[in-house]
């Protein structure tokens, strides 16, 4: 067993990633104080009861649906007007509000790029994936001029997909991604959301759940060795501790490494989460994922693990594996990990503290719904090939995912107080053509360029972390939300967090997370109007299928009134 020497035994939060020879890891990278374990009744594990429903705003419920690789250009470059050439027929209402896009900007036309923008039909949803590295996005960036996307970030060619010169610049219309289109028409959407550091998938989790990349360890996923010279972290100091630049797999997950055929590093995160907050105040969250349950449970030996090899077929015939363990980031974290992927000990225990820890398939998340037992704060992430990433996802099969949850969730007796966010992990090297403002500056010569090294501060001296680094999607769909609404604070992954911060009143994370500096959500909000109704669409087309009037038992506000930017 895998069992870091500063963790608490708890059965749940440490059960270990399955490592043969009982290796002890010593060092940083693991969280000391796992929480509390409840019986198997799945009683909340927090110290102060069940805070679920105690909210500074009528948001009892949120679910956050976190997809895969777009930038804000990628998917609304000419929104609200739509080619209607092919795909799904898209018409805007007239007083639909100006978002910053590449047609309102003029760089449709006008470009600084060695390719000019050009739309991508439904027919070629499928694309290659681009290149979305730590150090090739910040090149792409060029100190601000935008105009190196197809050098650095471009991959035009490869098996299975669509692909031609140019690809890193091109868009989709509401012909394609039409139900995002049709919920931006009906909720609200941000036009200034921003990925929170530069790089992949892994850091775009991360800075999600903690605002926090710095405090990764690496380790032989054999011995359980401390690899201080591993390039799994950036950065590491005497220790083996840096920051998750790139994508490896996490430290207490049996499915990590392939279900532990390969020998990559894995890596373990220190510091806390969001939901070590959670369940220090009381309050039901899980993160529910595609291929979370494996198809070979673990048996209970040391030295076996559970795998998950579970696939979905795309649009395109391929069928990539459903769980991805390094789009999970909880697991990077003994606190909040469930090594051998348990199941709930029963529908009610879901969303609270049982042998599942907290970390579900997405199949938990839809029983716990059904049963009208939906947690106070919900992370969705889609089987690989519904989670929109380019190369082996794409945005029909994404709308499918997105479009059934959502129409599920506004059928539900919970609808009335919940909030459902749609975000994005990062930008996967599309073009953008907003430059972003660098808050946060890094000087590591292997990685970092001057949009980077000519920023301070560097925030908690933790070197890769800069950014943000480019514009990414984010929606509201709500009864609170703002209807047909472009909002255009501010904001990034961290807000996310932040909003969950100050609802349920957890505190913050600290230590240099960047949940301190997160713009608000409130702007997507309208406390005083809400919207009594449900706008449901068709999964496969993105159409408005149904406008359903709704009478629902609103909450009831507290003394002084509902917060108006929590």
């Amino acid at each position: 067993m895998f069992r870091p020497s500063r963790l608490r035994r708890s059965p749940v939060a440490l059960a270990g990633v399955a490592l043969a020879g009982s290796a002890v890891l010593a060092g940083a990278g693991v969280l000391a104080g796992a929480p509390a374990v409840a019986s198997a009744g799945g009683q909340h594990g927090g110290q102060h009861g069940d805070h679920s429903t105690q909210t500074t705003t009528p948001i009892k419920h949120l679910v956050v649906i976190f997809n895969e690789n777009v930038s804000f250009d990628h998917y609304f470059g000419t929104y609200p007007n739509a080619a209607n050439t092919d795909g799904t027929p898209f018409q805007a209402a007239a007083d639909t509000p100006k978002a910053d896009t590449l047609a309102t900007s003029g760089t449709l036309t006008n470009n600084p790029n060695l390719y000019a923008p050009k739309r991508l039909s439904p027919a070629q949803a499928v694309t290659c994936d681009q290149n979305h590295s730590y150090a090739a996005e910040q090149k792409a960036v060029d100190g601000g001029a935008m105009d190196q996307f197809v050098q650095k970030t471009e991959t035009d060619t490869c098996t299975g997909a669509y692909g031609a010169p140019g690809l890193v610049m091109d868009y989709y219309d509401g012909n394609t991604v039409t139900g995002l289109w049709n919920y931006a028409q009906n909720y609200a959407m941000s036009d200034n959301s921003w990925d929170t550091t530069f790089g992949p998938s892994t850091p775009g989790a991360l800075n999600l759940i903690s605002g926090q990349t710095h405090g990764g360890t690496a380790y032989d996923p054999k011995t359980g060795a401390v690899l201080t010279a591993s390039t799994a972290v950036q950065s590491p100091d005497a220790h083996g501790v840096g920051t998750v630049i790139g994508d490896p797999d996490p430290a207490y997950d049996d499915c990590s490494d392939n279900d532990h055929t390969a020998s990559s590093a894995v890596v373990g995160m220190s510091g806390r989460n969001i939901g070590d907050l959670l369940n220090a105040k009381g309050v039901s969250w899980g993160w529910f994922q595609g291929g979370f349950t494996p198809t070979t449970p673990w048996n209970g030996q040391a030295g076996s693990y559970a795998k998950c090899d579970a696939t979905t077929a795309n649009i395109a015939g391929a069928t990539p594996k459903d769980y991805s363990p390094h789009h999970s980031p909880f697991q990077y974290y003994a606190s909040t990990s469930n090594p051998h992927h348990l199941a709930p000990t029963s529908v009610k225990a879901i969303g609270h503290t049982d042998q599942a820890n907290h970390q579900y398939d997405l199949t938990s998340f839809d029983a716990a719904l059904k049963a009208d037992n939906l947690p106070a704060v919900s992370f969705l992430k889609a089987p690989e090939a519904q989670d929109g990433h380019a190369g082996y996802s794409d945005p029909i099969d994404e709308q499918k995912f997105l479009v059934n949850e959502i129409n599920a969730l506004q059928k539900s007796d919970s609808w009335s107080s919940t909030a459902v966010v749609i975000a994005y992990d990062d930008s996967d090297g599309w073009y953008d053509h907003v430059a972003p403002k660098v808050l946060n500056g890094s000087n590591d010569s292997a990685v970092d360029s001057s949009v980077c090294t000519s920023v301070t501060p560097v925030a908690g001296g933790y070197a890769d972390r800069c950014g943000p680094s480019q514009r990414l999607p984010l929606l509201l769909i709500s009864p609170w939300a703002a209807q047909n609404t472009v909002d255009h604070t501010a904001i990034e992954q961290t807000s996310v967090l932040r909003f969950i911060e100050n609802n349920w009143l957890t505190g913050p994370i600290g230590d240099a997370s960047f949940d301190a500096r997160a713009g608000s959500l409130g702007g997507l909000f309208d406390w005083r109007h809400p919207q009594h109704r449900q706008v449901l669409l068709d999964p496969a087309t993105g159409a408005v299928s149904s406008i359903v009037p709704t009478r629902p038992h609103w909450p009831t506000p507290p003394r002084g009134g509902w917060a108006e930017r929590p």
